[in-house]
């Protein structure tokens, strides 16, 4: 089985610039305190590390 990740949007994109919105949405984040289940592979890494300060991500056992 794939590994996935928990991620959860824990800070608001308001006032964000327009290209970490479109990450987050890329991702399903719509809402602050959303969370969702993410297939581990490296572009969804790479979009975690981009808006790392406004997620919390964690590998789902």
């Amino acid at each position: 089985m794939a590994k996935q990740l928990e991620v959860t949007l824990v800070k608001s994109m308001i006032g964000r610039p327009e290209a970490h919105r479109k990450v987050l949405y890329g991702m399903g984040l719509r809402k602050r305190g959303k969370t969702v289940t993410l297939q581990d592979t490296p572009a969804i890494r790479g979009m975690i590390a981009k808006v790392s300060h406004l997620v919390e991500a964690k590998e789902k056992i």
